[in-house]
């Protein structure tokens, strides 16, 4: 099932807003977590077809 819907987008921005909402000494690893959530769902997710763009 494809996922068309602003759920991942919506969830994000909320993170975000509780981050920047937090004391400065805790939002570098806060922002660390996210970028570590993010990376590891671009790596697994599938990649397009080698085509001439990708060249």
């Amino acid at each position: 099932m494809e996922h068309t819907s602003d759920e991942p987008a919506d969830a994000l921005w909320s993170r975000l807003r509780l981050i920047e909402g937090q004391p400065l000494e805790s939002r570098a690893d806060a922002y660390g977590a996210v970028h570590d959530e993010l990376m590891k769902r671009l790596e697994g997710a599938p990649r397009a077809a080698a085509g001439p763009a990708s060249r």
